[in-house]
């Protein structure tokens, strides 16, 4: 394998949404160098690779950001940090215009006014979002974008990060990368549990079945501290497609039903919890299938549904043309997905400050991967990349200790042959954590025996991974993220099990192996944490 050392100021792992914002947001303050590392191809990348049909973050006129803080922490029960939430409500309308202005086409109103759905979130054509977020840094100077390396390690010394590790997946290329400054972007996790559909199609998930965990991994490793893992988002979807559900319910005011035409959403609640938790007990008390009632909207109201779900999830669309049968005579029958980590929508992730610094000096966090920060979406990850590059640019001109690339080299672990595969691995964690961690098979259910043999099976396997072989860089990836994912179980049933007292933040860290457990006090409304 071929070494190159690559020396940046400001190196963003991750060319998803967040980083490609924060990317933008560090060239207008500082000449500094950038590299952005992107394990797919930052135009077709992260959550918004299929675009989406609405910015789900947005302040509408006559609501202010703490509007948005109360709802998020009313909507998390108040697990949240408010200092986090209120300076992203912030900068959340800022993003939005900034968008408008690089060519996302937002829909408005015959006064010029944007087409708001619900006070929050307002309609956009952003099947192209994606593209235009890369067209805006492809065209910066001192923005370097490697495509197609994935980020496996961080090269941490004395708790402060000097750079990170990677591989080229196409060729047999080790990169050793040295930075002033790290932002961790890549998304959260997905392909934990079991998902709905197994066999050939288990990779037909709701969230990105290539945001395998690796920034949360990497930082556990390293020694961060992480929160609110036991926060995981189970999305309420559409059946079959797990296409989202709130085009519907927002959209045309859908309602929840159980098989007698009952509206039950009600007697649960309308947060985005209770409207899952809701379904999970019609079907076990015998009253599913569950739908969102659909039956009798117009046939305008079905088109432009028709023309939504191609921004952002076409199977839905192609579903409904394919069967002749469109949401206006078949109601959309609904399910829970298996639990996803992810900050965008729970406040699981890096335990930051308010500049989004981890608690590994000059390591940040934004997007899915950082925590305390939930239903941040598309805008939200954008302002959080912001926030992290402005407060990345003071580590420039300081003395940041020196990479000794040679002694990095030799901490790299190294395989061995063994019988089994990443496949074999990859379908027992699926199946350990769904059976005994909360999966769909046990309608999220879990005990404190259930997560203790998880546990032990969870190590198990991280034992035998060690010692899996690959015959070339694509095979090596694969290893790669079945490790990401297992140190991620492992921490994330650590989380379930101390959940016993509500009004804290369960934390964690990594020490000598083990998985101490940290019970921090909530930030008061005002109030600002810093480490």
């Amino acid at each position: 394998m071929d070494l190159q050392c690559i020396d940046t100021d400001f190196l963003i792992i991750g060319g998803g949404t967040a980083g490609c914002w924060a990317a933008l947001s560090f060239r207008e303050h500082s000449n500094a160098r950038v590299l952005i590392a992107e394990k797919a191809d930052i135009k077709r990348s992260g959550c918004l690779a299929a675009g989406v049909n609405a910015l789900n973050a947005y302040i509408a006129p006559g609501k202010k950001p703490q509007d948005y803080v109360d709802y998020a922490r009313t909507d998390a029960e108040g697990i949240v940090r408010g200092d986090l939430l209120l300076t992203m409500a912030e900068g959340l309308n800022r993003a939005v215009e900034k968008l408008e202005k690089l060519g996302l086409t937002i829909l408005k109103d015959e006064q010029g006014q944007y087409v708001t759905r619900g006070w929050r979130n307002i309609k956009i054509n952003g099947e192209n979002i994606k593209p235009i977020l890369a067209k805006a840094v492809l065209a910066q100077e001192n923005i370097t974008v490697l495509n197609r390396v994935n980020v496996f390690e961080y090269i941490v010394k004395d708790n402060h990060i000097l750079g990170a590790y990677a591989i080229d997946i196409d060729k047999p290329i080790l990169y050793v990368i040295s930075a002033k400054a790290v932002l961790c972007a890549t998304g959260g996790a997905s392909g934990l549990y079991k998902p709905n559909h197994p066999g050939f199609s288990r990779h037909k998930l709701w969230y990105p079945p290539f945001n395998t965990g690796a920034g949360l991994a990497m930082g556990i490793r390293a020694g961060a501290e992480m929160t609110t893992l036991e926060m995981r988002f189970i999305a309420l979807r559409c059946k079959d497609t797990i296409a989202p559900t709130g085009t519907l319910a927002q959209g045309v005011g859908a309602k929840q039903i159980n098989s007698a035409g009952e509206v039950y959403e009600t007697k649960y609640g309308l947060t985005t919890s209770q409207r899952l938790h809701g379904t999970v007990m019609e079907n076990l008390n015998g009253r599913g299938p569950c739908y969102l009632q659909t039956i009798g909207i117009t046939k305008e109201q079905e088109t432009d549904l028709i023309k939504a779900y191609l921004n952002m999830a076409p199977s839905q669309s192609l579903r409904w043309l394919e069967s002749g049968k469109g949401p206006s005579v078949q109601n959309v029958e609904i399910e829970g997905t298996e639990p996803y980590i992810t900050g965008g929508h729970t406040a699981a992730g890096y335990w930051v400050n308010t500049n989004r610094e981890t608690t590994v000096r000059a390591l940040f966090a934004a997007g899915d991967a950082a925590g305390g920060c939930p239903q941040k979406y598309v805008t939200g990850a954008m302002v959080e990349g912001e926030i992290a590059a402005k407060a990345a640019i003071k580590y420039m001109d300081k003395k940041t200790p020196a990479l000794n690339t040679d002694e990095a080299i030799k901490q790299l672990p190294k395989g061995s042959n063994v019988s089994f595969t990443v496949d074999d691995l990859e379908k027992e964690m699926q199946a350990i954590m769904d059976e005994h961690a909360g999966g769909i098979g046990t309608s999220y259910r879990f005990s404190e025996a259930s997560l203790k043999i998880a546990n032990e099976k969870i190590q198990e396997l991280e034992a035998l991974s060690k010692h899996i072989s690959a015959t070339d860089m694509q095979e090596f990836v694969y290893i790669l993220e079945l490790k990401e994912r297992l140190t991620l179980c492992r921490s994330l049933i650590a989380h379930l099990s101390a959940k016993k007292e509500t009004e804290c933040y369960i934390n964690s860290r990594l020490e000598n192996g083990k998985i101490s457990i940290i019970l921090r006090p909530l930030v008061g409304e005002g109030e600002i944490y810093e480490h």
